[in-house]
């Protein structure tokens, strides 16, 4: 099927395409930055639909049977999943609990349900009607895109091989039916999110938008109109000349370019994180209680000490995410905010652009520490023999990841292009060759 496009907007350099007909499993890209437009998947809602009920099954057996058991010195003790995102909730962090069960289990579980739910309207779609005309459809879509980024399977599934390989020296581990069922959840999760066709989606729920004067060549700067960074709705003034408060389409609330305030906002939140990054390196990130004698652990006392178990690929892996990926996150955010005003050359803003995908990309991947010191803390506690309890670096660090995502989200890379452009025609590519970058 064949769906034509008159116009779309990029959220990355501000320049508005005129999207050719694509057909088949092809992407439309930003003729400017490369960033894509959007994705056209054959038969995207009947994959949505079986996918996604594989992902409800896989999820439901991962919370039902064990997920892993430990044994140490004729000792076993054996957890189910929920007992591994819970257990900060016994050591009286009832804020961080509820994070990884959030963006582990009831988020994704959410993701996947409300998803299904917007492509079931889609295809009953009749003709001259419209489902996202009614306000809980809107609300639902809202939900589904604004979520997304923060579903943190894959990296809890990280966590517990990091995990394995941190203990498996001292005790024997068996993973369990539900581990199996979860590492397949995961990868169900993974392909959901690329089976989904948001154009196919706001095609069949939406009433066609109007774009009034906008023109295949205007960008952010041409202040004829405001792009939706939900749904990619190109949104223009009334009669009246004023451009209104909430997408058009999605009723999401429109953020007009205004690079003062976002740029304001994001050092704010970068500043924070850089603030709370010392606590969470200096202070112990666990406890370990062996025969009665307690040893606290800091990131780096952890790295070093599977440094000299052997360990040297997790090692560098507990390295790069908990150390290296949010000291540089933060470096390269700092300097794309002290250096976006000052960026007038094409190929310099593309520079700056590639660096602010690279800190989205790996931004959640922090997240691996804070996992793993929740699993040992729930798989290793047999008493006095030998238990492990979260320390108090690991409030700090969560906040450092969270402060520095939101940041990065906050962040408007549109402030980097400070030019009009007239753009060549748009581009095209198999999907199959697409990169994560939008």
């Amino acid at each position: 099927m064949t769906i034509r496009t008159p116009l779309a907007p990029c959220l990355e350099c501000g320049l508005v395409s005129a999207i050719p007909a694509i057909s088949g499993e092809q992407n439309a890209c930003c003729p400017r930055c490369g960033h894509t437009l959007f994705r056209q998947v054959i038969d995207s809602h009947q994959k949505v639909l079986a996918i996604g009920t594989t992902c409800l099954v896989l999820l439901t057996i991962s919370l039902v049977f064990p997920f892993m058991t430990i044994s140490v010195q004729g000792l076993s003790h054996h957890i189910v999943l929920l007992n591994a995102l819970s257990v900060f909730h016994y050591f009286d962090n009832n804020a961080l609990a509820v994070l990884l069960v959030l963006t582990v289990i009831l988020l994704p579980a959410c993701y996947v349900l409300a998803l299904m739910v917007l492509f079931v309207l889609a295809a009953k779609k009749q003709e001259g009607d419209y489902p996202g005309d009614s306000w809980w459809v809107k609300q639902l879509l809202r939900f589904v895109f604004r979520i997304e980024h923060w579903l943190l399977v894959d990296i809890f599934l990280v966590g517990v091989l990091v995990s394995i390989v941190k203990i498996a020296a001292m005790t024997d581990v068996v993973m369990g039916e539900s581990f199996w069922a979860f590492m397949l959840f995961t990868l169900m999760l993974v392909k959901i999110s690329r089976a989904t066709d948001r154009h196919w989606l706001y095609h069949h729920l939406f009433r066609p938008m109007p774009t009034g004067k906008v023109k295949a060549g205007d960008t952010h700067l041409s202040q004829n109109h405001t792009a939706c960074r939900l749904c990619h709705c190109i949104n223009i003034p009334d009669e009246n000349g004023d451009m209104p408060d909430a997408c058009q389409r999605c009723h999401s609330a429109l953020q007009p370019y205004n690079p003062e305030k976002s740029l304001t906002i994001s050092a704010a939140l970068a500043i924070t994180a850089l603030v709370l990054y010392a606590p969470a390196n200096l202070y112990a990130m666990m406890y370990t209680i062996s025969f009665g004698s307690t040893e606290s652990s800091t990131i780096m006392d952890g790295v070093i000490l599977l440094w000299q178990l052997g360990s040297y690929p997790i090692a560098l892996v507990i390295l790069t995410a908990s150390v290296i990926v949010p000291l540089t996150k933060m470096l390269i955010l700092f300097h794309l905010l002290m250096t976006a005003k000052t960026t007038h050359h094409p190929d310099d803003s593309l520079a700056k652009l590639k660096l602010y995908r690279f800190i989205e990309l790996i931004g959640r991947w922090s997240m691996i520490d804070v996992f793993v010191v929740a699993l040992l803390a729930a798989l290793v506690q047999f008493n006095n023999l030998m238990s492990i309890s979260p320390g108090p670096a690991v409030a700090y660090f969560a906040l450092v990841v969270i402060f520095t995502l939101i940041a990065t989200m906050i962040y408007d890379p549109r402030a980097l292009w400070t030019q009009e452009a007239i753009s060549p025609a748009i581009t095209t590519k198999p999907a199959t060759q697409d990169l994560p970058n939008g």
